[in-house]
């Protein structure tokens, strides 16, 4: 059993936390923007909730984060309220926010100047991985800092990998979300032709799913794209601010981008017809508009 805060309790960071108390047995205490999540979490699972990142991370062995982005991040981890405030000499941070590789490289030197540990950790699985403890958890960092973790992130994850040193976990989730940007679209463009066509779309996926076209996309979100509902899974807001991640690193790194950036623009169009807070799959009602 070890000694762990969890930082952020959103929709995914929540039952992250969850699994930490029930699944690992571990003594977790968390802290949430809100406080009256904190308080909720701790009598749903029986930890414990601070009034402060600071207080958080306060003895604890690992300080785990996920929030929205590196703005957010920088505004939790810094200051006197930070978490770095209140960790101590050989504790570890371990991020699951997706943020920069930047970021994730300017938390590593800064924890390392003041003797803590540092892993970069994005996690790939929605709302639903979270929930069921099934994530895939793309790491960055020192291997004997992430060994150390490891045992620890398992209790919400089905895959944990070392991707390589600080970022690279980062960069990873970036080749994630590239690829989801093209199945997605892809998968959209298939459902709206075979609907003008007038296939059965259920009878038609039973079978290509089964080969080359499949896709974790195509079995978890083909139902609902063909229903027209989206009021559910992995937010455009949040796939627009991933995918402007993996632009700008594009930018600084040379990477060439054209499918990524035409499906970021399609979002924004989504965005603009009220679909912010729909799930990713919805790139099929702007198909499907008169």
């Amino acid at each position: 059993m070890a000694k762990v805060a969890f930082i952020g309790l959103g929709v995914m960071g929540y039952p992250m936390a969850g699994h930490l108390k029930t699944k690992g047995g571990h003594d977790v205490t968390v802290w949430n923007r809100t406080g009256a999540k904190a308080e909720k979490w701790a009598g749903e699972y029986g930890g414990a909730a601070a009034s402060s990142p600071r207080e958080a991370a306060a003895g604890r062995e690992f300080v785990f984060m996920c929030v929205g982005n590196d703005d957010d991040v920088r505004s939790v981890v810094y200051g006197d309220d930070g978490i770095f405030a209140g960790m101590e000499r050989g504790a570890t941070l371990v991020d699951n926010t997706t943020a920069s590789a930047e970021l994730a490289r300017e938390l590593a030197e800064a924890a390392s100047e003041k003797g803590f540990k540092f892993v970069d950790a994005p996690v790939s699985g929605g709302q639903a991985g979270a929930e069921n403890g099934a994530l895939t958890v793309m790491c960055g960092g020192a291997e004997a800092d992430f060994a150390a973790a490891k045992p620890v992130i398992e209790c919400y994850a089905k895959m944990v990998g070392l991707m390589g040193p600080a970022g690279s976990g980062q960069l990873t989730k970036m080749m994630n979300q590239i690829c989801i940007a093209g199945l997605v679209q892809g998968l959209a463009e298939s459902i709206a032709f075979g609907q003008k066509a007038g296939l059965d779309i259920e009878k038609v996926v039973s079978v290509i799913s089964k080969g080359a076209a499949g896709s974790w996309q195509m079995e978890n979100r083909h139902k609902t794209m063909n229903e027209g509902h989206y009021d559910h899974g992995f937010a455009v807001e949040w796939m627009r601010k991933d995918l402007g991640i993996c632009l700008a690193e594009a930018k600084r790194n040379g990477a060439r981008l054209p499918v990524t950036a035409l499906v970021d623009q399609f979002y924004a169009e989504v965005e603009a017809i009220g679909g912010k807070r729909w799930d990713t799959s919805s790139l099929l009602a702007l198909l499907n508009r008169n």
